[in-house]
C-alpha cells in the first residue's frame, strides 16, 4: 500500500511539474483523472491508492500534440514516474504496477491495459476527453495549434476520412466519438454515456449554427 503521505508527497510534484504544460493537459487535468480514477477504483474493487498514483504521475513528462515523438510520451512519463516512485521509497512490485499503466495509457501509442490498475488509467483518462470538458480540451488544443474549427465544405466528415492535424472538429471523428467503446470498466462506461451525450448535444447546435445537418454520430 502507498501511505497517503507519499501520495500527497506524489500529487504536489506532479501537480507543479503539470502546471506548466498546455492547457489541456495541465494540473488540472491531471485533478480531474486522478479523480476519476479514484472513482473508478473504488466502484471495481481495485487498489484505489495504485490508480490514484498512476493518475497524478501519468502526466510527468508532456509532449506536444503536434511532436513526432507524441507516441512515446507514455514511455518517457513511466521513466520518470520509476525515478520518483522509487525516491519515495514505494514497493517495487507497487512501482511495476504504476509504471506499466503509465507507459500503456496514451491513445496514441494504442496499448492494450496489461493490469487492473492499467484499465482503471486508461478510461480515466480518456473520460476526461469527453463531454463539456473534452469539448474544452479538443478546442484549447487546437487553438494552441492554430487549427482551423472546421473544413469549410464538410465541416462533419460525411464524405472524407478525419484529419485532425488540420480541423479542429475533425478531432470529434477521429478520436473523442470513438473512446466509449474502447473503455473497460464498467464504471467508466457509466459515467460515459452523459459525457458523449453532451458532445452530440454540442455537434447538432454546431450544425445548426453552422446550416448544414447534424452529423450521423450515434
Amino acid at each position: 500500500m502507498i501511505e497517503s503521505s507519499v501520495l500527497e508527497r506524489l500529487r504536489r510534484v506532479a501537480l507543479d511539474r503539470a502546471a506548466a504544460n498546455g492547457p489541456a493537459h495541465d494540473d488540472g487535468h491531471v485533478r480531474r483523472v486522478a479523480a476519476l480514477a479514484a472513482r473508478i477504483a473504488a466502484a471495481e474493487g481495485i487498489r484505489t491508492d495504485l490508480a490514484v498514483a498512476a493518475a497524478l504521475l501519468h502526466e510527468l513528462v508532456h509532449v506536444s500534440k503536434s511532436s513526432p515523438d507524441r507516441a512515446r510520451a507514455g514511455d518517457l512519463a513511466a521513466e520518470a514516474a520509476a525515478r520518483l516512485l522509487a525516491e519515495h521509497g514505494v514497493a517495487a512490485e507497487d512501482v511495476r504496477t504504476v509504471v506499466e499503466a503509465i507507459r500503456d495509457h496514451s491513445f496514441s501509442k494504442g496499448a492494450a491495459p496489461t493490469s487492473p490498475v492499467a484499465a482503471v488509467l486508461q478510461d480515466a483518462d480518456r473520460l476526461d476527453a469527453l463531454g463539456a470538458v473534452g469539448i474544452a480540451r479538443c478546442f484549447a488544443t487546437t487553438g494552441e495549434l492554430r487549427r482551423p474549427l472546421a473544413h469549410p465544405d464538410d465541416p462533419f466528415c460525411r464524405g472524407r476520412e478525419p484529419d485532425d492535424a488540420r480541423w479542429a472538429v475533425d478531432h470529434f471523428f477521429r478520436k473523442l466519438l470513438r473512446l466509449e467503446a474502447g473503455l473497460h470498466t464498467a464504471a467508466a462506461r457509466k459515467l460515459a454515456r452523459p459525457r458523449v451525450a453532451t458532445m452530440r448535444a454540442f455537434l447538432e447546435a454546431l450544425a445548426a449554427e453552422l446550416g448544414t445537418e447534424p452529423p450521423a454520430v450515434g
